[in-house]
């Protein structure tokens, strides 16, 4: 755990210094985590004023609060996995990494974490901004939602780091994941609640997306936070997540060790 913990600080200090040296593609990454959930804020305000002030229970101060803390839990949650690890299998970097004592999981962990703490430097200011722009209601936020929502948070940037991890992982077999990276980014999108929240979704699909893990990762959250959900939804949402966050661990240690067994590196 020591030697664990002293990983953790060296990749800290090493990866600020590396994200300070490139200052400038920082402040593009964090502007477009920013733009993103505007535009569906704007979008949704419009519909709710040209639908008569309301849809389906959303009002435009519904939906800036919903999409506002929708930014501030995506910043939370994100990871770029999916995209780095074809990378590292292709051009070889995965190599040295497979050298180390320690699990190369480790090593993104801490890089991750520290990039999230840097760019919430700029994203709670942001969100704050937009607030007083877009005048959200947060009239349901009550202790315990807020109480709760700590440990849904949690859980949501542990269970989509898994996910997302997994899903790297088909670098082992496949040369180029482009094409499956973008068909989860849709899924994530829609589902997940980041581009309209679920009850404004047909039946069914609604229905779905509150069985499969990616809503877990950051509408039952946000949806927590904002009190659209009663205690007995909230702690089914938190067993939920718990249920899918050990299914994916399990998953990603068997794809991890399978894909090792047959990996070599294509580039230098």
């Amino acid at each position: 755990m020591n030697d664990l913990l002293a990983l953790y600080r060296a990749q800290f200090r090493t990866t600020i210094a590396e994200q300070l040296q490139y200052r400038g593609g920082l402040a593009i990454w964090t502007i477009g985590l920013v733009l993103e959930p505007v535009i569906y804020l704007a979008v949704w305000s419009t519909v709710a004023r040209s639908q008569g002030g309301a849809v389906a229970g959303f009002g435009a101060a519904d939906f800036a609060a919903y999409f506002l803390v929708a930014l501030v839990v995506n910043q939370a949650t994100f990871t770029w996995i999916m995209w780095e690890m074809e990378y590292w299998i292709r051009q070889g970097h995965l190599s040295p990494l497979l050298l180390r004592p320690v699990h190369p999981i480790h090593r993104q962990i801490a890089v991750n974490l520290t990039f999230k703490l840097l760019t919430l430097t700029v994203v709670v200011p942001a969100a704050l901004i937009l607030g007083v722009v877009f005048r959200p209601n947060f009239a349901g936020i009550e202790p315990w939602t807020a109480l709760a929502f700590i440990p849904a948070l949690v859980l949501a940037i542990a269970l989509r780091f898994a996910i997302e991890w997994t899903l790297a992982l088909a670098a082992f077999w496949i040369t180029r994941v482009t094409a499956v990276n973008q068909l989860y980014y849709v899924a994530f999108l829609f589902l997940s609640g980041q581009a309209v929240p679920l009850l404004l979704l047909p039946g069914p699909v609604k229905a779905a997306a509150e069985w499969l893990p990616f809503y877990r990762t950051l509408g039952f959250p946000v949806e927590l936070l904002l009190g659209r959900l009663s205690p007995q939804d909230a702690a089914v949402g938190i067993v939920a997540q718990v249920g899918w966050l050990a299914v994916m661990v399990v998953l990603l240690n068997a794809v991890w060790a399978r894909g090792i067994r047959q990996y070599s590196a294509v580039g230098a």
